[in-house]
């Protein structure tokens, strides 16, 4: 499992993140601490804390982390 800090700041970059989401096949999650949604869920992700640093665990994915890390680098948290 490969994880990526992420920042979803307005209702925009939610429906963004959703729609990229949405074009890879395969398995991801969001967390937040303890809570964790399914990152292609619209509902699911507006129903957690989106002040804090979300958590994308890929899961399974028939794409490489490049074309993930590519296709989110507006939402990545760059330490």
């Amino acid at each position: 499992m490969k994880s990526i800090k992420i920042r979803l700041q307005s209702i925009h970059a939610v429906k963004n993140f959703v729609n990229i989401m949405e074009q890879f096949t395969g398995y991801f999650d969001l967390a937040s601490g303890r809570y964790l949604v399914d990152a292609k869920s619209v509902m699911g992700i507006f129903s957690m804390d989106l002040t804090q640093v979300l958590e994308l665990r890929i899961l399974e994915t028939s794409a490489t982390e490049e074309e993930i890390m590519a296709a989110l680098d507006q939402f990545i948290v760059k330490d």
